[in-house]
């Protein structure tokens, strides 16, 4: 199903019914999607054509919507969000952009993630007017200002193609975000499990709450997600998140993000593991040792490299890499550039040392 406003209503018949929604990404490979269905265990399938029931496992009374996420392993996890919390997220939201019922939300980001959800959700909850279209353009974007939407959720490569002028504001996710905003821009800062976006502009939303330790980001506010799906529960015995985001609160509360903890590309606002992709190549031919790396880039926030070391150089280039990758994972995972290397630099666990390379390559 689509996004559409026929996705809108039939999350709405869902939570009519005390049912909780599980969005699933439709740009993923099928042995992808079997394999996050398996985690999330659904008991009703839902599409354009109609329901289908399946053996699940139904959720807790109070439960709203469940959000695909990889962890920090990578492996597909599913974060479950009640009703409470998604509440408390689309007041907040609306509080600090001071919405009102005038106002007109364009819903032009992917549903299976929590930015592109969120956006629903907050217009169910808040009786705001909205438009849903199945994927941003720029002529989508056009036409629903023309239409009267005002406020939109965007990432950062989209606002390169458009005319923010048209928006009373564009709430901005995904990725590290250009110094050089338009006024109406608004960045933010949030995860799958803290409900969408808990910092805005630096600061944090009203019931949110920011600890720094180790360099760490830990949050805790009424928004964060109850557990995940296999029922394991992520915070510690006073509701404390970790995000596994290194930054810096200032003595004012203006968070700054310095990066992931772990080695996370965040490439036009969609989330690659290196590890998924070096497996997906691990049977190219020709190929024997790689490394995939994240680096900045000024369309994309980050880009996929990979260094490769070949038996055959001629039989590496980028458009069959991409195309082997993409035979697995969805296309925003394969490598936007390829380095022929002779050795990739691993530590003595046999760890590769990634930032070696990317410094290897800012120099060269």
């Amino acid at each position: 199903m689509a996004n559409s406003q026929l996705f809108v209503d039939r999350l709405s018949r869902a939570w009519d019914n005390n049912d909780a929604v599980f969005p699933l990404d439709q740009r993923l490979p099928l042995p992808a999607r079997q394999h996050i269905l398996n985690a999330v265990k659904p008991t009703i399938i839902a599409t354009s054509e109609g329901d289908t029931r399946v053996e699940g496992q139904p959720v807790e009374p109070g439960d709203a919507i469940i959000v695909a996420t990889s962890g920090t392993s990578g492996v597909p996890k599913a974060a479950v969000l009640t009703m409470s919390a998604v509440e408390a997220s689309a007041r907040a939201t609306t509080e600090y952009l001071n919405v009102t019922l005038r106002d007109t939300w364009l819903a032009c980001l992917p549903p299976s993630h929590v930015g592109g959800l969120s956006v629903i959700t907050r217009s169910l909850i808040m009786g705001t007017s909205l438009i849903a279209v199945p994927n941003f353009s720029p002529d989508s974007y056009v036409e629903a200002a023309q239409n009267g939407a005002t406020l939109v959720s965007l990432v950062s490569t989209a606002l390169q193609r458009i005319d923010p002028t048209l928006f009373r504001a564009i709430v901005l996710g995904g990725s590290r975000q250009s110094s050089q905003l338009p006024p109406n821009c608004i960045t933010t800062y949030g995860l799958t499990e803290t409900g969408s976006g808990v910092v805005y502009n630096g600061k944090a939303l009203r019931g949110v709450e920011l600890e720094i330790r180790e360099s760490i980001v830990y949050v805790r506010a009424p928004m964060l997600l109850r557990a995940y799906r296999d029922g394991s529960v992520p915070l510690d015995s006073n509701g404390w998140f970790c995000t596994r985001d290194r930054g810096t609160l200032s003595e004012d509360g203006v968070l700054s993000i310095e990066g992931r903890e772990d080695d996370l590309i965040i490439t036009g606002g969609e989330n690659v593991w290196p590890e998924i992709v070096e497996e997906a190549l691990r049977n190219f031919p020709s190929i024997t040792d790689l490394c995939v790396v994240g680096v900045s880039d000024p369309e994309w926030g980050h880009a996929v490299h990979v260094w490769i070391v070949t038996t055959d150089a001629r039989l590496i280039s980028l458009n069959a890499v991409r195309e082997h990758v993409k035979q697995t994972l969805p296309a925003h995972c394969a490598p936007q550039q390829i380095h022929i290397v002779t050795e990739i630099p691993r530590t003595a666990l046999g760890k590769p040392q990634r930032s070696i390379l990317v410094e290897r390559l800012q120099t060269s």
